[in-house]
């Protein structure tokens, strides 16, 4: 990608390009995520995976856990040019997590919001259905990159919910079924919107 063509007020024009799984930690959006890309579609994985993958490599301090505000501005950073990218093809994109879950995360922590951040979560937005995963703890399981517990999970999920509906988005349920037929309903709901 050139200077030149990373515009970022052009991804305004194109929200409803970009749709975002979220939800519960452990709620099976990855899956979800790589059985739409295995149907074709263009798929972006959790950033604030990534970010922890990238720190504990480097042995950085950004992670949620030792310095969440600068993991947050990592995350945000990483999700303005996941959208960039994907505004690059001519279709839309799936997206685990987004701007708003950062945003989120640092509110669940009760610490302020900056403006740029604000900013960013108003101006970058996403299609208006935001495809959210319930808690499900039969498949919820730590990790390397997921430490918190899961009842931590679904107190986060519980302020992401907030978020999410402050800033207007429509959120819709992801049924608790296998993956193919979830992605059936994801499909389905797209369709259902006209868009």
């Amino acid at each position: 990608m050139s200077e030149s063509t990373y515009q970022l007020a052009s991804l305004r024009e194109q929200s409803d390009r970009f749709v975002v799984l979220s939800g519960c930690s452990g709620g099976g959006k990855s899956t979800l995520l790589t059985a739409l890309e295995r149907r074709g579609f263009i798929v972006f994985e959790e950033p604030g995976r990534q970010i922890v993958k990238e720190q504990q490599f480097l042995t950085g301090n950004a992670l949620p856990w030792t310095d969440p505000l600068q993991f947050v501005e990592l995350s945000v950073s990483r999700s303005i040019h996941q959208m960039a990218l994907a505004a690059r093809g001519d279709q839309r994109s799936f997206l685990d997590r987004g701007i708003v879950d950062a945003i989120s995360f640092q509110e669940h922590l009760c610490l302020p919001v900056p403006l740029h951040l604000e900013n960013a979560v108003k101006q970058l937005r996403y299609h208006r259905r935001v495809f959210i995963a319930p808690p499900w703890p039969e498949i919820f399981a730590a990790d390397a990159e997921r430490r918190h517990s899961f009842d931590e999970a679904k107190a986060q999920y519980s302020s992401l919910l907030r978020t999410y509906e402050r800033l207007g988005y429509s959120l819709v349920e992801l049924p608790k079924i296998d993956v193919e037929s979830r992605v059936e309903f994801v499909v389905g709901q797209l369709a259902e919107s006209g868009s």
